[in-house]
């Protein structure tokens, strides 16, 4: 039998809506020592996903390539000048999220991650539930079943 998703997921989660500014999301981030968020709708649907990374990319390019010219420059960074100009989660987020549910094997959700080149997933049961994340290499040990290591509960 192989293991599922809800085995090793983290269940603690702190979603934001599609409204959350900037701002909101920064201090969020620092404040509650966490690397992402789901984005949910106001049914509780989980419509995307912001993560530091996105963050970054806005503060990055935040007025950094309008001035430079050129179509290779344009399509390499189309995506990033997007990400400068939103002022909101729903802007900022990744979207179409990649997500799983907590009945799904650890090795497709494994397999999502490889393929997609992400390092955490949202769990999805209704609303969110949880993260599935990548094992941090560092302190990963081997672990009796049913046991997890509490470094690893933030996304």
């Amino acid at each position: 039998m192989s293991a599922k998703v809800a085995d090793v997921m983290t269940r603690s989660v702190i979603a934001v809506r599609r409204n959350a500014s900037f701002k909101e999301l920064a201090v969020k981030l620092r404040d509650e020592r966490i690397s992402a968020f789901p984005v949910i709708d106001d049914d509780n649907r989980v419509i995307g996903v912001v993560s530091e990374a996105d963050l970054i990319a806005k503060e990055a390019t935040a007025g950094g390539y309008e001035d430079l010219t050129g179509p290779l420059v344009g399509l390499l960074h189309r995506h990033e000048l997007e990400k400068a100009r939103a002022l909101t989660a729903g802007e900022l987020m990744s979207k179409p999220p990649v997500i799983v549910r907590p009945d799904d094997a650890v090795s497709y959700a494994a397999q999502l991650m490889y393929d997609h080149r992400i390092k955490r997933l949202p769990v999805v049961d209704g609303g969110p539930a949880g993260w599935h994340r990548q094992p941090d290499r560092r302190t990963q040990r081997l672990q009796p079943a049913g046991q997890r290591d509490p470094a690893s509960d933030h996304p």
